[in-house]
């Protein structure tokens, strides 16, 4: 029997519905298989765990799914279900050894682990991972031995980073053949010896290589920019050595160049001014000898010239003014000669010059130097300059560092200098200048060093110099001063070395009294003498006896107060209370603010009442914050801590708190008081009505706004209320870099440790808490979404390398914020992370200023987002010594508003 057409069709068709059941089926049993293969490969690896502090694989379980329930890992396949791709797990301070068993997992891509405490080597099990692994970052670990060659035979591998770890030996040759698609590789921050290898001119696609503070040595490799991409090196702080100006002439595509702090002769390869993308340049430290030839042309972004400390000779090129766009020259300590050019008044964005060191340098100092409205820095000590000190610096309103010193300049100091405002250091010593110290020079009220000895300088010290009162250094030894010195405390706590070599000065804290040896001058009886003594003896008798009877009365009021006082500040932790005439009183409530209640009766309650879990208003990453309200209508933010970071006792935390009662700036959240028990740890401040910048910037507004607010655009942002927030965290900011003594580091700026009080004015949180923070090596940046983004590349560094500027690249990605109405890490994907700071930079690349700014802001000049967006980027540099300090942001936005 025949079977129709028809039915032969409908037979086939269903036999294939039938094939491709069948091996669906398969598929899914296989894909099971996979996933409990992985999960056994991943459990293994937690197995090989000894410290997980933050509990970031608590999610890993034996009865999990890797690609569901384990955190830090990526599944690929279209439904992200398919086998495992990526691990990422960054500054969680894991500790133990990195398990070969990731070597089983057959499509891994991506393995980025930095920011931990992994020790041991790479598993020479690794090699299995070639067919797969794209990226390799266990940067900021404690791993150790030497690096594994087999990695340079890797395929597909792109990203290799090991820096910041305890790699020794050579930089294996095989890591740079073949080397098919290796883009980037960093090696920085190990102890590595041997040469660079000369393998890198075979990686054709190879970008970037950072081989920084190590102990390599011999030369530089003759091919090294053969890749035809090269645009970063980085070899500073080694043991190089040989000429290689010609050795880079080919690095064409060349961004950051810096071999400094190395022992490289023969000429520097200044040829690279001239490519397109160059934007720093680093030969200082080294050896380099010749004159700095004619610039004719310079790349349009180059921004950062460092040639000091060489052996350069001739003179300063005028030709250096063809680098417009120059922020930082520094060509100190060489051997140059010749003027200093007054050109460089052209160079409009320049905010730091040194040519300190060059002692044949001679002539007069330009008076066009005026002309330079962002200079910060200027250093022109031990050179031989002659003539006055030109009038015109005092225009360079934003300077900080004046230093002047060792030279032959004459003439007066000019009384113009309390223009400059911001003024820290002025140091015009061992010149010959002569005249009178200028009275205005008591308004530098910034000053912290103040040095005119050794020079000629007569008549009195101003009694106005004791307006000071931040002075840390001050010496007017050697010169002609007469008459007393000026008894106020600023001056005075100042030994006698800061004042001797003055013949005819007087007075503390010199021995030669007043009018001892002054002229002709009546000498005193032997009867005034003893009347003088007698009477001075009785009255120190009375003196005496009155102390003691004031201290035994002090002694009886005080012990009465304490005993009061431990009522009021010394509650209990439970709820209710001891009982009545109990003394079980376990914890310490200190108050610095007289608004708080003060009595007993109003804390008697317990510390839990201002824990209320229905006042909840936020949390950080020291700690939750809550909103805690008195019978009297006065509402406090109450933080309860979670960690005390590396305070390990009450003491110690009592000495930072009292620390932070003697704050008070207008941009600072009012710090008022603490409390202290061994179970519970409480920090009280002020209650910032409407909340933070991150909640209004991105759309989390639990607040209620007034209606005269909200008529008045209360509950918006406009670019007018942003910028004056900016400012404000600004200003806060530089004060406790600036103005702080011993300095305080935030390190945890970020959009919502900025509070905005009742008129929107910027109150920044959570300052003078760098002790209480997790240890720096092992943050959790995935605990907090909104800490990733703002953190500094050097800030989770287990060397612990951080800075004032550390603060400034967070503050930076705050300003990125504030522009584009973006958080710092979007994820608009499952798998997917963009990076604020990226992204602008991505735009800025590709497309114009204007499409990073947020779509909401009306009534804004256009001008004014653009600079602070490149204000922004130039804050979020990847090298601190790129980025301005707090000092120069605050006068950087001060400068933006009156200009425009």
């Amino acid at each position: 029997m025949t079977r129709s057409p028809r039915a032969a069709a409908a037979a086939a068709s269903s036999s294939a519905a039938l094939l491709s059941a069948l091996l669906l089926l398969l598929l899914l049993h296989l894909a099971g298989a996979a996933t409990d293969a992985e999960r056994r490969i991943l459990l293994d690896f937690k197995a090989a765990i000894t410290s997980d502090p933050d509990g970031v694989l608590r999610s890993w379980t034996p009865t999990g799914d890797p690609c569901a329930d384990f955190a830090w890992v990526t599944c690929g396949g279209p439904s992200s279900s398919g086998p495992v791709q990526r691990l990422r797990i960054h500054g969680a301070g894991l500790a133990g050894a990195l398990s070969p068993s990731l070597a089983r997992l057959p499509a891994l891509e991506s393995i980025s682990l930095f920011g931990n405490r992994l020790g041991g080597g790479v598993p020479p099990a690794f090699r299995a991972l070639a067919p797969t692994l794209r990226k390799l970052n266990l940067s900021r670990n404690a791993l150790g031995g030497e690096i594994p060659p087999f990695l340079g035979a890797f395929p597909l591998l792109r990203l290799l980073d090991l820096s910041y770890n305890a790699f020794a030996g050579e930089i294996p040759a095989g890591l740079f053949d073949p080397c098919l698609r290796l883009r980037y590789v960093s090696l920085a921050h190990n102890d590595l010896t041997g040469p660079v290898p000369p393998g890198i001119a075979n990686c054709s696609r190879l970008a970037g290589f950072d081989f920084s503070y190590n102990r390599l040595s011999g030369e530089f490799p003759d091919r090294v920019c053969a890749p035809p991409e090269m645009n970063y090196i980085s070899v500073r702080s080694n043991e190089l050595s040989g000429d290689i100006a010609a050795k880079v002439a080919s690095c064409g595509s060349i961004d950051l160049f810096d071999v400094g702090s190395n022992n490289f002769t023969g000429a520097a390869p200044f040829a690279l001014l001239s490519t397109v993308n160059i934007t720093y340049f680093n030969v200082s430290s080294n050896a380099f000898d010749g004159q700095i030839p004619t610039i004719t042309t310079c790349g349009g972004k180059f921004s950062y010239l460092d040639a000091s400390a060489n052996r350069l000779t001739g003179p300063v090129p005028d030709s250096v003014v063809n680098c417009r766009n120059l922020r930082v020259l520094d060509l100190g300590a060489n051997a140059l000669s010749g003027a200093v050019p007054p050109v460089i008044e052209t160079l409009r964005s320049l905010s730091v010059l040194r040519l300190a060191g060059n002692a044949d340098i001679t002539g007069s100092i330009p008076a066009e130097l005026g002309g330079i409205e962002m200079l910060v820095t200027l250093d022109l000590a031990s050179l031989a300059l002659t003539g006055e000190i030109p009038g015109s610096l005092s225009q360079c309103q934003f300077l900080l560092d004046l230093n002047l010193s060792a030279n032959k300049l004459q003439g007066a100091i000019p009384s113009t200098l309390n223009n400059l405002t911001y003024l820290k250091m002025l140091d015009l010593h061992r010149n010959q200048l002569d005249g009178g110290i200028p009275v205005t020079l008591g308004q530098l009220t910034n000053l912290v060093l103040l040095d005119l000895s050794e020079n000629q300088l007569a008549g009195p010290i101003p009694q106005e110099l004791g307006n000071l009162s931040n002075l840390s250094h001050f010496n007017v030894s050697f010169n002609n001063l007469s008459g007393m010195i000026p008894s106020v405390p600023i001056l005075q706590k100042f030994d006698f070395t800061a004042f001797m070599g003055n013949p005819f000065l007087c007075g503390p804290p010199l021995n030669n009294l007043c009018g001892a040896g002054h002229g002709h001058r009546k000498r005193l009886g032997v009867p005034i003498i003893i009347a003088i003594v007698a009477a001075a003896l009785i009255l120190i008798g009375i003196c005496i006896v009155c102390a003691l009877n004031i201290k035994a009365y002090t002694r009886k009021t005080r012990d009465e107060e304490n005993r009061e006082e431990e009522e009021e500040v010394l509650v209990s932790e439970s709820t209710p209370i001891a009982s009545p005439g109990s003394n079980a009183i376990i914890g310490k409530l200190v108050l610095f603010s007289k608004s708080l209640p003060s009595r007993y009766e109003d804390w008697e309650t317990g510390t839990k009442a201002l824990l209320d879990k229905d006042c909840l208003i936020g949390g950080g990453s020291i700690g939750t914050v809550y909103k805690a309200t008195f019978e009297n209508g006065l509402s406090i933010a109450v933080k309860k801590l979670e960690t005390l970071g590396r305070v390990r006792g009450q003491d110690e935390f009592e000495h930072e708190m009292s620390q932070l009662g003697n704050l008070s700036h207008p941009n600072l959240v009012a710090f008022q008081g603490y409390y202290w028990s061994s179970s519970m740890q409480l920090l009280l401040s002020e209650y910032m009505a409407n909340g933070s910048l991150y909640d209004h910037l991105h759309g989390n507004r639990p607040y209620a706004f007034s209606e005269s607010s909200s008529r008045s655009g209360g509950g918006e942002l406009l670019w007018e209320r942003r910028f004056n927030i900016a400012l404000g965290a600004a200003r806060a900011l530089a004060y406790l870099h600036h103005d702080c003594r011993p300095q305080i580091l935030h390190l945890n700026i970020k959009s919502s440790n900025i509070m905005l009080d009742g008129k929107y004015e910027a109150k920044l949180a959570d300052y003078g808490l760098g002790k209480l923070l997790p240890i720096l090596g092992s943050i959790e940046l995935s605990r907090i979404h909104t800490a990733i983004g703002y953190i500094a590349p050097e800030l989770a560094s287990p060397s612990l390398r951080y800075s004032d500027k550390s603060d400034v690249f967070s503050f930076g990605v705050v300003l990125l914020e504030i522009v584009t109405g973006r958080k710092p890490v979007d994820s608009p994907g499952v798998a997917t992370a963009v990076v604020l700071r990226d992204y602008v930079r991505e735009i800025l690349e590709y497309g114009t200023a204007s499409d990073c700014f947020d779509r909401s802001l009306r009534g804004f000049a256009e001008a004014e987002l653009v600079q602070v967006l490149r204000l922004a980027l130039v804050c979020t540099s990847n090298t601190p010594s790129s980025r301005p300090s707090m000092a120069e942001v605050v006068q950087f936005l001060e400068s933006v508003r009156t200009s425009s």
